[in-house]
């Protein structure tokens, strides 16, 4: 692993031991690394009771914030939970390009309805130009009755839909 000390930051994805997201989370920010795990709620029922409980967008992975370090690397590996980091090549990670970032946390925040959708690489890339996801860019998918912005995380080769009005997007 050819690893070179940089002042920039960058976006790592991290494969992670399965239901073990939250407390990898927890044990990266507690050792002052900055983390992103992008959650949505889903209403669970149960016989007696209902309750908004929180799941990981993308199952198995999260998102450092880390300098491409030797040493940072190293101690994101031996925290409990964590398998991996993501790259196209083993053992050397892919940082995962900032808008894609941007893009996820906007989403995450905005509480509109979001939900995993399959990787896409083709298609006409559309940007949001108006209200609170402004700026998000995404692929256009069309259901019958329906628009939907779907956002590829091309390293980890998902992604996830929301769904949008036509009149409120514009070509990438």
């Amino acid at each position: 692993m050819e690893l070179t000390e940089t002042s920039e930051l960058y976006w790592y994805a991290i494969h992670v031991r399965s239901r073990h997201e939250f407390k990898v989370l927890d044990r990266l920010t507690n050792a002052g690394i900055d983390t992103f795990l992008p959650v949505v709620e889903r209403l669970s029922k149960w016989k007696d009771r209902k309750k908004l409980i929180s799941f990981p967008l993308f199952p198995g992975y999260l998102f450092v914030h880390i300098h491409k370090i030797y040493d940072t690397m190293l101690t994101i590996l031996k925290t409990p939970g964590v398998v991996r980091f993501i790259g196209i090549i083993p053992g050397d990670p892919e940082p995962v390009p900032e808008e894609q970032i941007i893009s996820l946390k906007k989403l995450v925040e905005s509480k509109e309805s979001i939900d995993p959708y399959p990787y896409l690489k083709e298609g006409q890339r559309v940007r949001i130009k108006r209200g609170p996801l402004k700026g998000v860019e995404g692929i256009l998918v069309k259901r019958p009755g329906q628009h939907i912005l779907v956002l590829s995380v091309d390293i980890l080769r998902q992604g996830v839909s929301i769904k949008i009005d036509a009149s409120d997007v514009e070509k990438a």
